[in-house]
């Protein structure tokens, strides 16, 4: 018997042989249809035949074959092996079987004392959001003495990018340092990436400048951090930084970078982008495609965005989205529908999400009876129930038409309770309509679900001073002083020559503020005359008079700075207001010049005094 069994086992080696390279190489399928061949021909597997299978099951997500290659290790003995115990717990956590793991871990009582087995847990733990589960095993883990190194941080780590858990992030870094694991690149850039996703921007970045060595990862995840929390300058600056140090970008820096240069309206910057992701051959990489997509559209070039779009090899349905959105921001609804038509033609199952940006899209140009048209689509031909954002579409639909009546009647039919977005949606209508009673209604509502959005009460400050109504402009005072909110500061991008300049609500600060204000003077004089008003009292910016709010101070900016015939792209963080938007579309027929403006609502295209909102935004 023990010569069989010997014979046995060296007959399998040349099979663990090709069982390890096929995982290695992750040709799964090939992996487990060798093994089943193994089977059949009568040789035996051993323990280190099932971690490569097991790897491959969880891999393919094959729970199922799993759970049978469970029973060939119980039958062969080999379940108090540590490499197959570990491949065991891991196949189950990654099929999300995370029970059955946990089963596997108790019922040997040898993975108590294994180190391995115990993170192999905790990474099965925080991969399927059981945090408190995570915690609690890495505590047992200590108090049962075994020990901790890099791959149990690996593991627990990405449980802290969970805002509530950055204090246990903080004591586990704490304690890296203590236990001299801390050096170890890939631990370190863990801890970057926690603390950037907590937006303690500034622990990340120390963290990141203490590192003697940073490579690609490390690049990575300080760029990929500064652009989650919306500091697009600093993400441009290190992109900069890390060509300068000899290290070169992969995709996942390309796409945080064109990100920021869609927030900015840097298209000048999201060009060199493009042409190194054309020399380094990323034009396949989806990510990156969707990116460019959406880094053009933003600033304001439709067309070279529906360029990238056409010139895909393969468009995933985020791509359609993103393009029907970039339809949608740029006030093209008629396009944006018929290429929601192109992706059901092109075999493309239209999600809950696509749903949400073709709504939208009809929302914003007034196709009202085309976005109703879809929405009773979506359950009746897609069998997709419509959620909260969904009925929020249909509000907003219905109520920039100008059918308040029936944007009540609905939201009183909803199967399901509405959200603060719905009575947003309601309450924005309202301003368009000034319609005072129902917004007072609708802003009651919403303030229940969101008292802490300080966009409603400024909405419902203008309808009160749009009906002059004191009494309630008083009140909202009140209200927001109590809540201690501040407005946010207006600002404003424009592009010059590569270099993006901004400008605050009132600003003084820039090197030609004197050339500029003096170019304001001429052209409010000039509006003044055409007009006969120039008055922002109506926006949701800051400002101390007339002149202050920063989209004027970017367009005399431009036109200081630019010959005629040049199309000016500005970007700004809030809506534009009523007056500054007249401001503008006067202007353009002053001077011979396109504006661009991109807002928080949408774009506008301002050519000889008309906008391509209609005024209807």
């Amino acid at each position: 018997m023990a010569t069989r069994s010997l014979v046995r086992r060296v007959a399998s080696t040349p099979w663990n042989a090709r069982l390890r390279e096929l995982a290695s190489q992750s040709l799964f399928a090939e992996s487990i249809t060798l093994y089943r061949s193994m089977l059949r021909s009568g040789s035996s597997p051993d323990a280190f035949s099932y971690p490569f299978t097991l790897k491959s099951c969880a891999a393919l997500s094959l729970p199922v074959s799993g759970q049978q290659l469970h029973c060939h290790v119980i039958r062969e003995g080999c379940v108090p092996e540590p490499f197959v115990l570990t491949a065991l717990i891991s196949m189950y956590c990654k099929c999300g079987l995370v029970e059955d793991a946990r089963k596997v871990f108790d019922e040997n009582n040898q993975s108590h004392q294994l180190s391995v087995c115990y993170n192999a847990l905790i990474s099965g733990y925080t991969a399927n959001s059981k945090v408190a589960d995570a915690v609690s095993m890495f505590r047992t883990m200590k108090e049962t003495g075994v020990s901790v190194d890099s791959v149990t941080m690996l593991g627990l780590v990405p449980v802290c990018t969970v805002h509530d858990y950055i204090w246990f992030g903080m004591s586990l870094h704490g304690q890296c340092v203590k236990e001299g694991i801390d050096s170890e690149l890939a631990v370190l850039n863990s801890f970057i990436t926690m603390y950037m996703k907590c937006g303690s921007v500034e622990s990340g970045r120390r963290l990141f400048d203490e590192m003697p060595v940073k490579g690609l990862i490390t690049w990575n995840a300080v760029i990929s951090g500064y652009a989650q929390n919306g500091l697009a300058y600093d993400v441009l600056e290190l992109y900069e930084e890390m060509k300068s140090s000899g290290v070169h970008p992969d995709p996942v820096t390309l796409v945080s970078v064109l990100s920021s240069c869609a927030h900015l309206g840097a298209q000048k910057v999201g060009q060199e982008v493009e042409k190194v992701v054309e020399a380094n051959g990323f034009v396949s990489n989806v990510f990156v495609s969707n990116a460019l997509i959406s880094m053009y559209a933003r600033c304001g070039n439709l067309a070279k965005a529906r360029g990238v779009f056409d010139m895909m090899p393969v468009r995933s349905l985020v791509s359609w989205t993103a393009m029907i959105g970039c339809y949608g921001m740029h006030g093209m609804a008629e396009s944006g529908v018929k290429l929601f038509g192109d992706m059901i033609r092109s075999g493309i199952r239209p999600d809950k999400t696509v749903f949400v940006m073709v709504l939208s899209t009809c929302s914003h140009s007034g196709l009202t009876d085309k976005g109703l048209e879809l929405f009773g689509a979506m359950r009746r031909e897609y069998k997709l129930e419509p959620g909260p954002e969904h009925y929020a579409c249909v509000v907003d639909l219905l109520g920039r038409a100008g059918r308040l009546d029936e944007a009540m009647e609905f939201i009183e039919s909803m199967p399901i309770k509405p959200d603060g977005a719905v009575w947003g949606a309601l309450l924005g209508a309202c301003k368009i309509h000034k319609n005072v009673d129902m917004a007072e209604l609708a802003f009651a509502k919403v303030i229940e679900f969101e008292p802490m959005n300080i966009g409603y009460y400024v909405l419902m400050s203008n309808i009160y001073t749009d009906s002059r109504n004191q009494e309630g402009i008083w009140r909202i005072r009140v209200m927001m002083r109590e809540r201690g909110f501040k407005k946010e500061p207006g600002y404003s991008y424009v592009e010059h020559k590569g270099r993006v300049h901004l400008f605050l609500a009132g600003d003084r600060s820039h090197e030609q503020t004197e050339e500029v204000y003096r170019m304001l003077d001429e052209l409010e004089t000039s509006v003044m005359e055409i007009t006969g008003n120039t008055d922002c009292e109506r926006g949701g910016e800051v400002s101390n008079s007339r002149r202050e709010h920063s989209e004027r101070l970017a367009v005399a900016f431009a036109i200081l700075n630019t010959s005629p015939g040049t199309e000016i792209l500005v970007i700004k963080n809030l809506r534009v207001c009523e007056d500054c938007h007249v401001f503008i579309k006067t202007v353009s027929k002053i001077v011979d010049r396109r504006f661009v403006v991109r807002d928080a609502s949408r774009f506008h295209y301002f050519v000889n005094g008309l906008c391509s909102c209609k005024d209807y935004w």
